[in-house]
């Protein structure tokens, strides 16, 4: 394939599943008669998110847990027909564990999986980190799957790009500030701090990336929307508005890719023997803002 068609969703989500399978089935709907060829769906979109990741929150609602192989993701893959479609969903994982997950489908089946590795604040009270991180083939191109907090790190995303990826899908349920409230949710820190983690992941890397985020109210979160559509250079070249709809933006992406890495690439030039491995530094752990 040569150019293809990407979109990345801002749309809401809860507990109401048929609800959720409504709003993907048209947000696939619009996508297929826009000629979308892949289409990123944000976290939990199957179920919704939790109500409150705050330090200070006494009870947290889990979102339904489903099986990689059940009946939920086989009808999104209906849904999709012959588009790639990433999807948000809590993975049953057996033995009471959760797995805040992605899949990547399409009517020809399942092609992966990708399990949240870094949790923010109490999100580790209802589902599990993981610890793997892998691009994977689809109809569409070789791509990597990040799960919100996940883009935060540069180390998953290089890991991602050095294992083949030409473009990161990011599905986030990433809410406003709760310490730092602006009238304006595009004016909020925490947006202009997801805003630069799609651009700097993709100007790091020197490829694409397509990021999809919840929009809407859900218990204690107010969700910022913002989806968008960012190229190797680390303009953004589709989004939308906090209220949500379909960032949409048509390229090759070998081309882009390639064309990309001919000068200037963070990941042509990397020097790895200069730099040190990455360990945590300890901090009390802070309330998001």
């Amino acid at each position: 394939m040569s150019e293809i068609t990407i979109a990345a969703a801002a749309a809401p989500f809860d507990r109401d599943l048929e609800g959720c399978f409504a709003t993907i089935a048209g947000l696939i709907d619009d996508a297929r008669g826009r000629g979308v060829d892949l289409l990123v769906l944000p976290e939990a979109a199957l179920g919704g998110y939790v109500e409150s990741i705050s330090e200070s929150a006494d009870d947290i609602d889990p979102p339904p847990a489903f099986d990689r192989d059940g009946p939920e993701l086989r009808r999104v893959m209906e849904l999709a027909g012959d588009m790639t479609v990433c999807v948000g969903f809590c993975e049953d994982g057996g033995e009471g564990i959760r797995y805040n997950a992605a899949a990547c489908v399409s009517g020809d089946g399942l092609h992966y999986v990708h399990r949240k590795v870094h949790l923010p604040l109490r999100e580790d009270r209802v589902t599990t980190a993981a610890g793997e991180l892998a691009a994977f083939d689809t109809p569409v191109g070789r791509l990597g799957m990040l799960i919100c907090y996940d883009k935060a790190f540069p180390e998953a995303a290089r890991t991602l790009t050095l294992d083949g990826a030409q473009a990161l899908c990011f599905l986030s349920a990433w809410p406003r500030s709760a310490t730092n409230f602006t009238p304006e949710l595009t004016d909020d820190r925490q947006w202009r701090r997801s805003e630069l983690w799609d651009r700097s992941r993709a100007a790091e890397n020197s490829l694409v990336v397509a990021s999809a985020n919840q929009t809407g109210v859900f218990g204690s979160l107010h969700f910022l929307g913002g989806a968008r559509i960012t190229n190797p250079n680390g303009d953004v070249l589709q989004a939308t508005s906090p209220a949500g709809g379909l960032a949409i933006e048509t390229l090759d992406l070998e081309a882009t890719v390639e064309r990309a890495r001919r000068a200037l690439s963070p990941v042509r030039d990397l020097r790895p023997d200069a730099y040190a491995s990455p360990q945590p530094i300890p901090f009390e752990t802070a309330e998001v803002g």
